[in-house]
């Protein structure tokens, strides 16, 4: 399997320098972006094996963007949505997760391998299918 590239989007800059530090050393490609609007840019030019998102963020907040991309034609990524409570945020229901801010590492690592480990499961179903 290739190296899974993960999107980041979160307007704190202390979170997409943590976050990416920490993933980058556990071996993931990372790509950061600092709000929705950004993050629906950068996937123009990317496509990520997983998203971890912020709901609360200035320009586009989660909601907007999770709602955009949604809209996307073509296969998307699973996207982690973390938030600042401890219930599943109403409305998100197309997240294929939550993470409870402030998150811990381990917690972090093991909801990224479940999604990804998950997500290229499917796409080798999918290759599968077409032959």
């Amino acid at each position: 399997m290739a190296t899974p590239h993960i999107l980041v989007v979160d307007d704190e800059e202390s979170i997409l320098e943590f976050v990416s530090w920490a993933l980058t050393e556990e071996g993931y490609k990372v790509t950061c972006a600092p709000n929705g609007k950004a993050a629906l840019e950068t996937l123009e030019k990317m496509s990520p094996d997983l998203i971890l998102l912020d709901l609360r963020m200035p320009v586009m907040d989660g909601q907007a963007f999770l709602d955009a991309y949604q809209r996307q034609e073509g296969p998307r990524a699973p996207v982690v949505v973390l938030t600042a409570g401890s219930q599943s945020p109403k409305g998100l229901e197309s997240a294929s997760a939550f993470l409870p801010k402030p998150f811990d590492l381990g917690n972090l690592l093991t909801v990224i391998e479940r999604h990804t480990v998950a997500s290229a499961t499917l796409e080798v179903g999918r290759i599968r299918q077409k032959q």
